[in-house]
């Protein structure tokens, strides 16, 4: 005998009940994923923010320890430490492709005494996140091809209570390259250091003059603790239509000329440690300095120092480098510029 044919509406039955218990499995299958944290790229790591990893290495320098440090080795070796800048207390260096700053940033770099120094503050200019304050990393670790460095989580506590700094989110912090491009050159200076050290990345936004003395303020009274070196992140003029920034002064000759020129009067603007001097400077000439309030809060550091240590106009500023990554001499070409400058100490009067 053959079996007898199932209805439609049970065929129908069945298919529904198949697909229910289809659909249970799949829902079960991702809940329990989930909740173990094995699943789901979008699933958050809470180790994952312990450590900022290197996400510019590979591109604008190498990921490659070995090269990398034979790299960094070569372009320090290459520099004579001028002895009338040592014990030097900061650096004001460029963050640009290793390609392109690497050997700029080398010579201030090479001031650098690793026995004198157990915590480092990098400020940097915010290139894609507008922000009208401060911020610091919410990582604990920032990763190098090198090697990883310590954040200083005390300091980040003792900034976010000022109110006037946030926490980075791990997108903004990994997207910036100005803090991150000092990181392989801090670690590579401090690898002789026989005692542990921290770091500070601080980003900094666009700040009014008066913020800018705000937070001048708040760093004079780490900038008074000979233990602390700064280093001051920025690139010099940003020239080109393709920067918004064309001027040119003729008398000078060529343009990159002109830009040399312009550069340098900010830089001896700068050297004045007068934060008028300097931001008469830019009120004229607005040059395309991206760290310019990283450098007017430094610039304001040392002024309140000096004045309350009693050693005013001891300090020393001075550059020992500049150089620019093409020779601009035509409106259709465009050049960024790198300096090089290190703090000598305060002697006492």
């Amino acid at each position: 005998c053959s079996a007898p044919i199932p209805s439609v509406p049970r065929i129908i039955g069945c298919l529904r009940f198949v697909w229910c218990c289809f659909t249970f499995i799949i829902l079960f299958s991702c809940f329990t994923s989930a909740s173990t944290g094995k699943t789901s790229q979008h699933t958050a790591d809470p180790a994952s923010m312990s450590k900022r990893v290197a996400s510019h290495s590979g591109s604008w320098y190498s990921d490659n320890r070995a090269e990398l440090d034979r790299q960094l080795t070569k372009w320090l070796n290459a520099v004579n430490p001028t002895s009338e800048l040592m014990p030097s207390r900061g650096i004001i260096a460029p963050h640009a492709g290793y390609s392109y700053s690497g050997p700029t940033a080398a010579h201030a770099y090479r001031h650098l005494d690793p026995s004198r120094v157990t915590r480092i503050f990098v400020l940097g200019p915010s290139h894609h996140y507008y922000l009208t304050g401060g911020a610091v990393t919410a990582h604990k670790f920032y990763s190098t091809p090198l090697g990883d460095l310590e954040v200083d989580q005390k300091v980040n506590q003792e900034l976010l209570a000022t109110g006037q700094f946030e926490k980075m989110s791990r997108d903004v912090d990994e997207e910036e390259h100005s803090l991150e491009m000092h990181m392989p050159y801090i670690y590579k200076m401090m690898e002789r250091a026989k005692h542990a050290y921290t770091v500070v990345p601080i980003m900094v936004g666009s700040l009014s003059p008066e913020k800018e003395a705000y937070f001048g303020q708040l760093f004079a009274k780490y900038l008074a603790d000979p233990q602390n070196f700064f280093v001051i992140s920025s690139d010099f003029c940003h020239w080109g239509q393709r920067f918004r920034y064309t001027y040119y002064d003729p008398s000078a000759g060529e343009i990159h000329q002109s830009i040399e020129r312009l550069d340098k009067e900010g830089m001896a603007a700068i050297e004045t440690l007068n934060p008028a001097t300097y931001h008469k400077y830019q009120e004229q000439f607005k040059n395309t300095i991206c760290g310019r309030h990283a450098i007017a809060i430094f610039m304001h550091a040392i002024s309140l120092d000096s004045r309350s240590r009693g050693v005013s106009g001891k300090y020393a500023l001075r550059f020992v480098q500049y150089a620019q990554s093409s020779a601009c001499r035509s409106k259709q070409d465009s050049s960024v510029s790198y300096a090089s400058a290190v703090l000598r100490d305060a002697v006492a009067a």
